[in-house]
């Protein structure tokens, strides 16, 4: 199912609707893009950098798990980088789309919960994910992941159009 474009016309209740209404449509679009590619390009690369959009999927799902979870709320995560192999993304032959799908879903529904729990002024908790810098604030954790998502999801713009033709939205 597609999420609309959360039009900047529509008033809602708080910033933090805002970045969460931003994030569930870049996942939406994710997922439908992802879906839109024939089986024979979801583990094949069309770009110099060697990405597959299965590889990508992890890898936003990891992100969320990353900077809200483990950096934010300061929770320990066994296998923070479990979406790398080295020095790029990675999935293994048994992770299949529906399972890494019904990861990012649950990923989101995690990452809803953190959000409405807490204030976008609030710091994150000192911890690993940070490198010894000092935490963000949730507010600009929020604001990194949608412009993650908005990169990413243009690059999956660009596999698309080569695989199928399909151009944006």
């Amino acid at each position: 199912m597609s999420v609309p474009f959360p039009e900047p016309t529509v008033p809602l209740q708080s910033r933090a609707d805002v970045f969460v209404g931003y994030l569930d449509y870049f996942r939406s679009r994710v997922i439908g893009k992802i879906e839109e590619l024939p089986e024979s390009a979801l583990r094949q690369s069309r770009l110099p950098s060697g990405w597959t959009p299965v590889e990508l999927l992890k890898h936003l799902t990891y992100v969320e798990l990353r900077w809200l979870e483990w950096g934010f709320e300061g929770r320990p995560i066994t296998d923070p980088w479990g979406d790398n192999c080295g020095d790029r993304w990675y999935v293994a032959e048994e992770e299949t789309l529906d399972h890494l799908m019904a990861a990012l879903r649950v990923q989101a529904e995690r990452s809803r919960a953190v959000i409405e729990a807490h204030d976008l002024a609030e710091m994150g908790k000192p911890g690993p994910r940070w490198d010894g810098a000092a935490p963000a604030t949730l507010e600009r954790i929020l604001f990194h992941l949608v412009q993650e998502y908005a990169r990413h999801l243009g690059q999956l713009d660009i596999v698309v159009e080569l695989a199928n033709g399909q151009l944006g939205e």
